[in-house]
């Protein structure tokens, strides 16, 4: 690989509900379907077709020669609207978002009353190392993260994630401390619809070279959301 790329998925359902469900105080977020099934909203939608018409607006010899996308519904329609019938597109199981448990579908208020233990347990072990019960930990997401970019096979490689994926990515390719990164990921947002993205160094390391860039969506017609997912923030 010269260049790996993420973009996370455009602005779902779920990420509006979770956004009302933490405003208003709420234990648990409104959400009908599994995370899986989640699909994006109408911004969400906007955003994914304005991904479109800046690829298409790009020279051919600038697409991801590979496109890799999460299973979950958002994700796979985010990069169906960005590259439509690209030739060497993928769904691979080990880009889903974060496994949360016991802990799925609560707000961090919901966390805090139903599972004040797991609190404990999440202080002492650290965010990074810390499983709910029946989830996964930031280290489990990264495993499986890691076995993935082994196996990836092209020059240009662009994931459709989520927003966990741009901090492992950082850590992964990157090298940045635990501490840091997660440091990091608690201050900033992911946008939806966003690049970050990467290119090879000649000393074989990586470099960042995009870092949560919106500008495609602004000049393609659709506002950027900074909605976040509970998989990041909640647990």
């Amino acid at each position: 690989m010269e260049w790996i790329g993420v973009i996370r998925h455009g602005e779902s359902t779920g990420n509006v509900a979770r956004e009302a469900a933490e405003s208003g105080g709420h234990d648990v977020i409104d959400i009908a379907e599994r995370d899986a099934d989640v699909p994006l909203s109408p911004e969400g939608e906007r955003q994914g077709r304005a991904l479109g018409r800046w690829f298409a607006s790009m020279p051919r010899e600038q697409w991801p020669d590979l496109v890799v996308a999460s299973p979950y519904r958002r994700t796979i329609t985010t990069a169906a609207l960005a590259l439509p019938g690209h030739p060497r597109a993928l769904v691979d199981e080990r880009l889903r978002d974060r496994e949360l448990g016991v802990l799925d579908l609560l707000t961090t208020h919901g966390v805090a009353n139903r599972h004040p233990d797991e609190l404990v347990r999440k202080r002492r072990l650290g965010k990074f190392y810390y499983r709910p019960p029946g989830g996964e930990s930031w280290a489990d997401v990264l495993l499986r993260l890691r076995s993935l970019v082994r196996d990836l096979e092209g020059r240009r490689v662009l994931l459709f994630a989520h927003e966990i994926t741009p901090f492992l990515l950082r850590y992964l390719l990157e090298g940045v401390p635990e501490r840091d990164m997660l440091a990091y990921a608690h201050n900033s947002t992911v946008p939806n619809g966003s690049l970050t993205s990467w290119r090879r160094q000649d000393d074989g390391g990586w470099a960042l070279e995009r870092e949560f860039d919106t500008d495609h969506l602004v000049a393609h017609g659709a506002e950027p959301t900074e909605t976040a997912d509970a998989t990041t923030r909640s647990a």
